[in-house]
């Protein structure tokens, strides 16, 4: 999920005349950070800044004190995130523009079983102060 993810991000970006410096945010919801490197990787051999590039999954725990390995994965992450720490910090004004994008994988049950590829998906959406 981690080349949808940087693929929404360097559309998103194209599309929009924009830089990742536009944003006070670019968060990913559930890469966890072996995905999250993954992400910054592919971005920065486009010449991208990933300064301010995070994971939800990664924000939601402390590995230095939990034994969470790569971090949090699952749609809930995102929710927490967004709903407690960076909503706060768009509602005081800390953040003006967040770029949220969340992942998934496309597959029905049998697709994997089939021998089928299991594509990614990385779906985005701005948010303004």
């Amino acid at each position: 999920m981690a080349p949808a993810v940087a693929d929404t991000i360097l559309n998103h970006l194209h599309d929009l005349n924009r830089q990742p410096e536009d944003y006070d945010l670019i968060i990913a919801g559930d890469l966890g950070s072996v995905g999250l490197a993954l992400a910054k990787e592919v971005l920065k051999k486009e010449g991208l800044n990933t300064e301010n590039l995070n994971d939800c999954g990664v924000i939601i725990f402390d590995p230095k004190k939990q034994d969470v390995h790569a971090g949090a994965s699952g749609c809930g992450c995102s929710a927490v995130v967004f709903a407690g720490e960076i909503m706060n910090k768009l509602l005081s004004g800390h953040y003006r523009r967040v770029l949220l994008v969340g992942s998934g994988a496309l597959h029905s049950p049998t697709s994997s079983l089939q021998g089928e590829s299991i594509p990614g998906i990385g779906h985005g959406v701005v948010i303004e102060a």
